[in-house]
């Protein structure tokens, strides 16, 4: 991503949004046109990433193509405004699927997504521990038994998988299972096993730039959940001294599934880094 060293300080990008080839609930003529009205100079479209299981807020392999296409023809038409780049926010599900698996990477996207929704339960069933908690609270019941903490840390043993193995540029909200798990038991973030799986992670991270200086991760501040949730932020403002001080790189992403919210609670994030 030497795009990035571009930005020197600019706060008019964001490279995480979803479009009506996903979960989104916009085109993307309509994103690019809301992009250019406010003076955007950087956006990455990065719908969800086609599947090998069934998943109703991921795009369809049949549809990479024309995503694809429509991202050269937003080039070519609002290109001379604004930088627009082509990427997927992919899954990690284990061995057999995610960031470095060869279709994702011989696909032309500028950069990719890292970013973990789904967590096997003890039979191998992948479930969608992400999105609303009246749903979290049903699989939690269904397909867990009600272990959060069996979902916590299976959730964190997927990402620091997903680090090792690679073929990505950006870790999504990286402990954005700290959002459902606290409000399934309050307080669980401040327990010490939860801190030392986020720290583990972290030092992953870290461990991971050191090693791969050609293709460092970068950490995105996700902004999505900051008005609905209480000032949620991911990851959570406790770790960004620790991530800086290490020399990983912090962006701001506003995780927009509409044109209006594209820059939603950027400023906020952005005056916490001191920026």
């Amino acid at each position: 991503m030497d795009f990035l060293k571009e930005l020197k300080g600019s706060k008019a990008y964001t490279f995480h949004s979803h479009t009506e080839f996903c979960d989104g609930r916009a085109t993307m003529e309509a994103f690019a046109r809301e992009v250019v009205a406010r003076g955007f100079t950087h956006y990455g479209f990065s719908p969800h990433c086609p599947l090998p299981i069934v998943s109703p807020c991921n795009m369809r392999w049949s549809d990479v193509g024309r995503y694809l296409a429509e991202i050269e023809r937003i080039k070519g038409e609002y290109g001379d405004r604004c930088r627009f780049y082509a990427s997927m926010e992919v899954d990690y599900l284990g061995d057999e699927f995610g960031p470095s698996t060869p279709e994702i990477q011989v696909l032309p996207l500028d950069y990719v997504i890292g970013s973990v929704h789904f967590v096997p339960n003890r039979l191998g069933r992948m479930v969608d521990v992400d999105g609303r908690f009246e749903s979290f609270r049903r699989k939690m019941r269904d397909y867990f038994d009600d272990d959060i903490r069996y979902v916590c840390e299976t959730f964190y043993r997927q990402s620091e998988r997903m680090v090792e193995a690679g073929g990505f540029d950006i870790i999504g909200h990286f402990d954005k299972i700290g959002q459902n798990a606290s409000y399934f038991r309050p307080g669980i973030e401040e327990e010490p096993w939860y801190q030392e799986l986020v720290n583990s992670l972290i030092e992953k991270i870290v461990s991971h730039n050191a090693a791969h200086p050609e293709r460092p991760l970068t950490v995105e501040i996700n902004t999505k959940a900051y008005a609905d949730h209480n000032g949620r932020l991911f990851p959570h403002p406790r770790h960004w001294e620790r991530l800086r001080g290490a020399g990983v790189p912090l962006i701001v992403n506003s995780d927009a599934h509409v044109p209006a919210l594209i820059d939603a609670s950027r400023g906020i994030a952005f005056g916490m880094l001191g920026q």
